[in-house]
């Protein structure tokens, strides 16, 4: 599992949320580290359909391979059962300040990376995946 976390701060000119850009660095960085092909089921957030994207995967197919989930399938979707994993590990977490917050994703979903068989357990739950 790989992931990136921004923490939106107000500032005048930042971006409140992760961009093409560092989505395409990411999924670079990805594949630099796995040093193979990677496969993505995306949902249809407006940033996985942005023509700049699509260019991006369209020049990067000998290693980066898309699968579209349909229109509004929550279900089908293995990160929203890794979200509803972080948000039960932070459970009532009072927090101080935004920081706190971040930090505390951040911790849980390095605890999740570390677990193959709970990330096994959310594409396991979306029925895509069968064995054999």
């Amino acid at each position: 599992m790989f992931c990136s976390v921004r923490e939106y701060r107000g500032r005048k000119g930042e971006p409140k949320g992760i961009g093409q850009r560092d989505l395409r660095d990411l999924l670079v960085r990805a594949h630099i580290q796995l040093g193979g092909p990677i496969v993505l089921v995306w949902d249809n957030l407006r940033i996985h359909l942005v023509e700049p994207m699509r260019r991006f995967i369209a020049d990067h197919a000998d290693w980066l391979t898309i699968f579209q989930l349909p229109s509004y399938s929550p279900d089908l979707n293995p990160q929203e059962g890794i979200w509803s994993l972080v948000k039960r590990g932070i459970g009532n977490l009072a927090a101080a300040d935004p920081g706190q917050i971040t930090r505390a994703v951040k911790r849980r979903l390095e605890q999740i990376q570390y677990r193959p068989d709970l990330l096994d357990g959310c594409l396991a739950g979306t029925g895509l995946i069968t064995d054999g």
